[in-house]
């Protein structure tokens, strides 16, 4: 029984420890958004980090629609880059979850 207990939170330690590995890895996952027309481009990393803005000029002349667009694509990207840092790290927390009875029902 003690060695099992031993054995478990080993591999929580473990786990967590590449999770910890996958949060810093996510900072080179690049998620890029455009808006239809092209007329801005965003670059955030999975970490939701901004990393880069592309505007054209024409967006420049009007300050309400550049506006709507900053708000509709970084929140596009935001959205894109948790969605990949969710299941990234859900995948490496599942990989290493101690086998518990019943722990698969719960976690679905």
């Amino acid at each position: 029984m003690i060695g099992d207990l031993m054995g478990m939170m080993g591999k929580l330690k473990e786990t967590q420890a590449k999770v910890e590995a996958t949060k810093q890895r996510m900072n080179s996952v690049l998620v890029d958004e455009n808006s239809a027309d092209g007329m801005l481009e965003v670059t955030l990393t999975a970490n939701r980090e901004l990393k880069s803005i592309r505007i054209d000029d024409e967006l420049l002349n009007d300050k309400e629609q550049l506006e709507d667009y900053l708000i509709l694509i970084l929140n596009k990207a935001i959205a894109k880059a948790t969605a990949i840092q969710e299941a990234e790290l859900a995948a490496v927390a599942k990989e290493g979850m101690p086998n518990i009875p019943g722990m698969d029902s719960f976690l679905k």
